[in-house]
């Protein structure tokens, strides 16, 4: 992992970067057109009172806070980036390994924006300086969408929903200029982050090689309800007369530690596979129940398939099953730290192929 690929802890955690989009929604803007609209979203971020761009004799002062946000979601260190003496940064960035070390930044490839107070003016903005980080590419990735990396808030600064209106800026500048919105990928270990993000009602599109995110356009607004056991994914439905009408399109619960999953007439009419929302969906509902500790394994049958490296990019929640067993794997390899994820010895002991880590969770 580089520093624009895989972290950042944001407001209430947050993070990161990208992922690939699906053929089947391929816009119908040339490469180069799509180039010049995520130009054209750099020239709002500049003109937008909660961002400044990043001048080039700040690289180091950046470089050192994406520092400290990787240490704090990966080591659980917390630290105020501006304080990081030079033995400090050696000292992190030997404990992170390959994750922790110093890129070199092209503004031709990415930009980086300071986060700041909307409401200070340029003289309160030199006394006090920036408040968090986050940054762009300036190339579509996936279909009509841009990489988000970077985002980080300072310790001090969160909870005034600063991560919040920077994805909100992000996404009405993709919009404003004809992109479908924005991307971003991170750490299944930085749980904070995951439900944050989760939270925000960022769709789940990709766990190839982290966990991929995204607000787009053509992803209706969604809700997961759960009531007693039983979780349920809704859709906003467009169709309905009255705003803010759901839809229930998937309920999934737990019977004898194995995951029960159930489709809904609505779901079940949509029967396009290239359907994003109906292959989203699935995805989206398994990461939630992932994070609520629930079984992700409907049976000896589904596992195997899993294994077999079916769902290994995206799709059913065997799929994440065996991902966040690597993912978990690699951070005990990385010397990162783990809280607050699936037990180790929580495997069904009638089921002795199902995963170790998926029908109960152990918080510490």
């Amino acid at each position: 992992m580089t520093n624009e690929r895989v972290h950042r802890q944001g407001e209430s955690p947050g993070e990161i970067p990208c992922l690939a989009g699906q053929a089947h929604h391929r816009g119908t803007y040339a490469p180069a057109m799509e180039d010049d609209l995520a130009l054209s979203v750099h020239e709002r971020l500049s003109a937008c009172p909660g961002l400044r761009p990043v001048a080039p004799a700040e690289a180091q002062r950046f470089a050192l806070w994406d520092l400290a946000s990787l240490a704090e979601g990966a080591l659980g260190e917390c630290a105020d980036p501006d304080s990081i003496t030079a033995s400090h940064e050696k000292r992190l960035r030997l404990r992170l390994g390959a994750s922790g070390r110093e890129y070199e930044h092209n503004d031709d490839d990415c930009r980086r924006y300071w986060i700041r107070d909307p409401a200070e003016d340029e003289e309160a903005w030199r006394a006090r300086g920036p408040l968090g980080t986050v940054a762009v590419d300036t190339w579509p990735s996936g279909v009509g969408s841009l990489r988000v990396s970077s985002l980080y808030v300072h310790p001090v600064a969160r909870r005034r929903g600063l991560a919040s209106s920077t994805l909100d800026t992000l996404y009405e500048a993709c919009r404003a200029e004809g992109l479908h919105g924005f991307r971003l990928d991170t750490c299944w270990t930085w749980q904070r982050s995951v439900r944050y993000y989760l939270n925000r009602g960022l769709w789940v599109t990709s766990w190839k090689d982290a966990l991929g995110l995204a607000r787009l356009s053509y992803l209706p607004r969604y809700e997961v309800r759960q009531n007693e056991g039983e979780l349920t994914f809704l859709v906003a439905d467009p169709d309905a007369c009255v705003p803010g009408v759901m839809v229930p399109l998937l309920v999934a619960d737990a019977v004898n530690g194995r995951l029960r999953l159930r489709e809904s007439e609505q779901y079940a009419r949509t029967r396009d596979e290239l359907n994003a929302v109906r292959h989203y969906a699935r995805s989206t509902l398994a990461l939630h129940l992932a994070v609520r500790g629930l079984p992700l394994v409907r049976g000896e049958e589904e596992w195997a398939e899993a294994a077999a490296g079916r769902w290994c990019d995206i799709g059913d929640p065997e799929g994440l099953a065996r991902k966040i067993e690597a993912f978990e794997q690699v951070a005990r390899d990385d010397g990162w730290r783990l809280t607050g994820l699936y037990a180790r010895s929580s495997r069904p002991r009638h089921d002795r192929h199902a995963p170790t880590s998926f029908a109960s969770r152990k918080e510490t």
